[in-house]
């Protein structure tokens, strides 16, 4: 079976303590309702509750989400420079089904597909799945996580099937600049390769950061984007995502038709929260979205902070999204030999859980959620700083 989990790979061999004296966190999952103290909007909850009482949306929808859906999505994400239609939306099961639909409309065995190092690891799952080669091009730490552009271009031939972008970033939380958002579509454009934007973390971004969408930026590049209301909206569990075709000279109708015949495969997303779609985008208040945007920016800046002051880490500062990527100072620290021992051995101390960089491509680098409650990351922070203290090598304090 050609279906490999990264993160399953990893951490169904960490050990968990037994009996901890003390409380477990976890700072590991992506998923912003665990700890609830980020809630849904109350408008989203009523408008499902009434479409539920309604009795009519129980039954089977078009495939690719019903029109009105649609058409929402469409509005929403429309800009001057890409008018959408409900045509070129796709609704599917969540932002990993959009995913999968877009890179098998892409890809064809043997051939290869381009994807960031960091990077979300189940883009490296579906590879695997599709029978498809990854090549990985290279984020950079020290520039804020943007591409090695020179890098990346030397990797593509005439096999390369697709080139996939993330922003703002899983793992790394960064967000880039329009400047190199546009440098980036002019080497696609030159590359003549499609490219797929994941930007499922769409304006989760803090002050000083502006989202721009690449589907928006592009004056000639097609760009099939995929997204979904999983993290804007607090609702991961509510399976709805999409697929945006952004094709002024319809370029990407082959690809179109194939994404379209693909999302046949599951007879669509689920049909009462897609017709909560319309109602959830145009009508929740844009206070909503600040307020989320600001408790995660509070949270991250803490983690900063706290992280920046801790011997043996050093911490990259992220732009949005809800993740920090915290480098692991492997020769300050004694007796840890890599991120997966980091990981192990401070789960094992002290019942914190992070994950791996390893995971991502990012060995000696741990991945930090910042969605808990400031009391939880105040005591994550007090035992990472024991821990490190603990491990801390002797020549590095001299």
């Amino acid at each position: 079976m050609r279906v490999a989990n990264p993160i399953r790979r990893i951490m169904d061999t960490i050990e968990h303590p037994k009996d901890a004296p003390q409380e477990f966190i976890s700072l590991s999952i992506g998923d912003p309702t665990v700890f609830g103290n980020l809630k849904v909007h109350q408008q989203v909850k009523d408008s499902l509750c009434r479409i539920i009482q309604s009795d009519k949306c129980n039954g089977y929808f078009n495939a690719a989400g019903s029109s009105e859906a649609r058409r929402a999505v469409a509005k929403r994400f429309s800009s001057t420079r890409s008018q959408l239609t409900e045509g070129d939306i796709i609704l599917t099961s969540g932002c990993s089904g959009a995913l999968e639909i877009a890179m098998a409309a892409c890809a064809n065995p043997g051939d290869n597909l381009l994807i960031p190092k960091p990077g979300f690891s189940l883009y490296t799952t579906i590879c695997a799945h599709l029978g498809v080669e990854i090549r990985y091009y290279d984020l950079l730490p020290d520039s804020n996580w943007e591409i090695d552009l020179a890098q990346m271009e030397s990797l593509v031939d005439e096999r390369t099937c697709a080139i996939l972008v993330n922003n703002p970033s899983n793992p790394c939380g960064s967000v880039w600049s329009r400047a190199h958002i546009e440098a980036i579509l002019r080497l696609v454009s030159k590359l003549d390769v499609p490219l797929i934007s994941d930007e499922v973390y769409a304006d989760m971004v803090f002050d000083g950061h502006t989202f721009y969408s690449f589907g928006e930026v592009s004056e000639d590049v097609p760009v099939i984007v995929v997204g979904g209301i999983a993290k804007r909206y607090l609702v991961p569990g509510w399976r709805v995502g999409w697929i945006i075709i952004h094709d002024r000279d319809g370029r990407l109708e082959e690809l179109k038709t194939g994404m379209y015949k693909l999302g046949q495969l599951i007879l669509g997303a689920n049909t009462l929260v897609q017709s909560a779609i319309p109602e959830m985008l145009e009508k929740t208040p844009t206070e909503f979205y600040e307020e989320t945007n600001r408790m995660l920016q509070t949270h991250a800046t803490y983690l900063v902070d706290r992280i920046s002051k801790i011997p043996g880490l050093s911490i990259i500062v992220p732009g949005g999204a809800m993740y920090v990527m915290v480098r692991v100072e492997i020769n300050q620290l004694e007796g840890i030999q890599g991120d997966v021992d980091f990981t192990q051995k401070l789960l094992l101390e002290e019942n914190v859980f992070v994950l791996p960089g390893t995971i991502f491509g990012a060995p000696n680098f741990v991945r930090l959620v910042v969605c808990p409650p400031l009391n939880k990351l105040e005591s994550a922070c007090d035992r990472l700083a024991l821990f490190c203290s603990r491990h801390r090598s002797p020549a590095s304090s001299s």
